[in-house]
């Protein structure tokens, strides 16, 4: 039987994903994080976004509100230290009575430099922002996810998570812990009604990546344009990744019918890395 749905029921509660799922999302306020925002909240989920900035969040949610009608929060939160977690997390319960179901652990930082001009300040940042951030985070939602028996981690990593590149040893070496964090994590809660995951995008076309261009037209001297088109054809399909395509890849996730990915570190980089 073939059923010939009009978009406006296709679009209705009955077909969304996240429906009565709260989320908590780092990093929120531009860029990835606040494309899955977006995403889930289409798919009728409670979205709360976290982030150092708090008029950027503010405005995502506001934005989510009167877009999706969804409940939202904007929480500031710099997941670099641990009263801040603990804060936002306390908010968020004081908000919506009860813990995430869902954990997008996005918020980070990526510089570059030369491993030989590299201080301690900025191996210290990264893991502290990158790693610890993600283990704070993890840590402050897991155990009501453990007792509901139902939670979704998702870490957003990169490809510099599985491979090393030049210039980037602190930020390289933050990915890769996140990646093994994910996988023991997710092997501890298999049983237990939860996933972790890991995305892993390649340069996705975001203010991370403009910052980048600047930074190579600084070291280098070319313009930004020969830059951009250096860092396109590192991917075989020649662009950038969109950050709603790692949001959809999120979503999925997040959702039940992600249940069975757990454990994994899924590339979204057009074919740069192939394992």
């Amino acid at each position: 039987m073939h059923l010939n749905l009009k978009p406006e029921i296709l679009n209705s509660k009955l077909f969304m994903r996240l429906e009565n799922r709260l989320a908590l999302i780092t990093g929120g306020g531009r860029g990835i994080g606040r494309s899955i925002a977006r995403v889930f909240a289409r798919e009728g989920g409670s979205v709360a976004v976290a982030a150092r900035t708090a008029e950027q969040v503010e405005k995502v949610a506001n934005e989510l509100d009167d877009e999706f009608g969804v409940a939202t929060l904007a929480l500031k939160c710099d997941v670099a230290n641990t009263r801040s977690v603990t804060r936002a997390f306390d908010r968020f319960r004081g908000h919506f009575s009860r813990g995430p179901d869902i954990l997008v652990n996005n918020a980070g930082i990526a510089e570059s430099e030369l491993f030989v001009r590299s201080d301690e300040a900025m191996w210290e940042r990264h893991l502290n922002i990158n790693l610890g951030g993600t283990f704070r985070c993890t840590r402050a939602a897991l155990p009501e996810m453990i007792e509901r028996s139902w939670g979704r981690v998702i870490n957003i990593a990169s490809i510099a998570g599985k491979v090393g590149a030049p210039y980037i040893s602190a930020y390289a070496a933050s990915k890769h812990g996140v990646l093994g964090l994910t996988r023991s994590l997710a092997l501890e809660v298999a049983t237990k009604g939860i996933t972790v995951n890991a995305i892993c995008p390649g340069y996705v076309d975001t203010e991370m990546t403009a910052r980048g261009i600047e930074n190579i037209v600084r070291k280098t001297g070319k313009s930004a344009n020969k830059a951009l088109k250096a860092i396109k054809k590192s991917s075989p399909q020649n662009r950038l990744i969109t950050s709603e395509e790692v949001a959809e890849l999120a979503l999925l996730l997040a959702s039940e019918e992600g249940r069975g990915i757990n454990g994994q570190a899924i590339n979204v980089d057009g074919g740069t890395v192939l394992f």
